[in-house]
């Protein structure tokens, strides 16, 4: 773990540019985010779109927060599409949050938050508030023990009101993916599921038992988003309620 207090302990990252969009790196082989230059409130990648659908299971949390800023993909769709939501993003690259106008993220405000600190650290001292918790936490060497620990995912349920949504997106290939979802599991009584993407490299895991009860039936538009937002969304919605409904006709 880089030495927090010194930001030269940190890798750079750098943006590529096309005509249609702008992306934050790590190396060239991995996209860590991406923009549509003209649509920069559209998430772009595939697993963000699946990662909001909390909302088919939390439609209007109150208090949110995500470890993870990125290229703030899904900090600038929640402030957006979320008016009434208190919004706290934690980030520990101090070179990542040096971006954040580029890829136009919200300045702060009385609702909206992007601060530097240690993700785990912050979920250690959260004390059950948080209506959602995103964790979408990877460095230039992908995703970091501290992040997928069983204290970790400890805390995070801890950190969680007891009806309250933890979403993570996991790295499918990883060596230890199978140890991370088992932590998962034993952190949430099994109350996970995991939902795949079609070129098996992320796995984004909703875990939080009374909030995945919550959703019945097929996906629903959520009363605050947009028709454009819903529009863009339902596909990926639409994915998550049917892997739920397979879960439990398997049980």
């Amino acid at each position: 773990m880089p030495d927090t207090a010194d930001p030269h302990a940190f890798v750079k990252p750098f943006v590529y540019e096309t005509l249609d969009t702008r992306a934050m790196h790590f190396s060239i082989c991995e996209i860590q985010s991406r923009m549509q230059v003209q649509h920069p409130h559209a998430l772009d990648l595939a697993y963000t779109r699946t990662m909001m659908a909390f909302l088919l299971f939390v439609p209007q949390p109150a208090a949110l927060a995500m470890i993870g800023l990125g290229g703030g993909s899904m900090a600038k769709f929640c402030h957006r599409e979320l008016p009434h939501t208190r919004i706290e993003v934690v980030e520990i690259n101090p070179h990542v949050i040096a971006l954040r106008e580029q890829f136009q993220v919200p300045k702060d405000d009385g609702r909206f938050q992007v601060r530097r600190g240690d993700g785990a650290h912050f979920v250690r001292d959260a004390n059950a508030r948080l209506d959602v918790l995103l964790v979408d936490g990877f460095d230039h060497e992908g995703q970091p023990p501290a992040l997928c620990s069983q204290a970790f995912y400890d805390d995070c349920r801890g950190a969680l009101r007891p009806d309250g949504l933890l979403v993570v997106n996991l790295h499918t290939p990883h060596p230890e993916f199978r140890r991370h979802t088992a932590r998962l599991e034993r952190a949430f009584d099994g109350d996970v599921l995991l939902v795949g993407d079609s070129e098996c490299s992320n796995t984004v895991a909703f875990a939080g038992q009374k909030a995945l009860q919550g959703l019945q039936g097929q996906a629903r538009k959520p009363q605050l988003l947009g028709r454009q937002a819903w529009a863009d969304l339902l596909p990926a919605f639409a994915h998550v309620a049917a892997v739920l409904q397979q879960q439990r006709d398997g049980d």
